[in-house]
């Protein structure tokens, strides 16, 4: 990893906008097929102000190199479960499912809502040291911290498997994405 990489909680509207500069340049469907099945890509668009409402509430995990934004693990707890209409079905499902045999609506969870690295700072150990960070951040509040990734989206898939977390549910969401739902236990 290159030695200026730091990792750190958003903290300023400048952040949070570099954050969503950073989402739009990987959107999903804003590439070729074959460039998002090899670098990656997001799905959800956060407005502002929903993404400094989620900030306020849990703070998102970043990297920097230098003042400039490389990275971002975004935070969402269940009080935003109804704040973006496009995961409100992945909260139901998720407190409809249990992890080793305990229900997950019973469960303190911390949802990462979402993780990208730049182009310029794959392979540098920066999704690795982004989740490290979160995974200290939030241990003393929660037991998991729980996830989905489409399964076409193979790059996101295989790190998230190297940082240790595992499959809870699979399913098809009409006319779109095949999806893994994966937890981490803290």
């Amino acid at each position: 990893m290159q030695p200026s990489v730091s990792f750190t909680t958003c903290q300023t509207d400048d952040q949070l906008r570099q954050i969503l500069a950073l989402q739009k340049e990987n959107l999903r469907f804003t590439k070729s097929e074959d460039v998002e099945r090899d670098q990656g890509f997001v799905t959800v668009s956060h407005t502002f102000d929903t993404l400094k409402a989620m900030n306020e509430d849990a703070q998102h995990i970043i990297a920097l190199d230098g003042d400039q934004l490389v990275g971002y693990a975004l935070a969402m707890t269940k009080k935003f479960k109804h704040s973006i209409p496009e995961l409100v079905a992945m909260f139901n499902m998720i407190d409809r499912l249990s992890y080793h045999g305990t229900s997950l609506q019973d469960t303190p969870y911390i949802v990462m809502g979402q993780i990208c690295v730049a182009a310029s700072h794959r392979g540098l150990g920066v999704f690795d040291g982004m989740y490290k960070h979160y995974f200290e951040m939030y241990k003393p509040s929660y037991s998991l911290v729980i996830t989905e990734v489409a399964k076409r989206n193979t790059r996101s898939m295989r790190a998230h498997e190297r940082v240790g977390f595992e499959t809870l549910h699979t399913y098809k969401e009409e006319g779109s994405e095949d999806w893994v739902v994966i937890a981490y236990a803290l």
